[in-house]
């Protein structure tokens, strides 16, 4: 996660956090969804309805999921900011 820098947060849930971040890569402004639930595979994370559902739709009133980052055992979505 050291390739984004946090500005603020943006919401929380049951199943996460979101916080407005900049791609220090890029300097484009994305979306950061932290889960709150653990994971201990990968394959775990990608058998994930949700992760599954974000890969395979394309369309203007969706949201884009950009990646799928798992570090230290906790998974992070990173989408285009709305």
């Amino acid at each position: 996660m050291e390739r984004f820098t946090i500005i603020k947060e943006v919401g929380n849930g049951s199943f996460g956090n979101v916080w407005r971040a900049l791609s220090k890569k890029t300097g484009e402004v994305v979306a950061i969804k932290k889960m709150k639930k653990k994971y201990y595979s990968w394959e775990e994370c990608i058998n994930l309805r949700e992760v599954k559902s974000l890969r395979k739709m394309s369309h203007p009133n969706i949201v884009k999921l950009k990646e799928v980052i798992r570090e230290n055992d906790v998974l992070y979505f990173v989408f285009e900011y709305m």
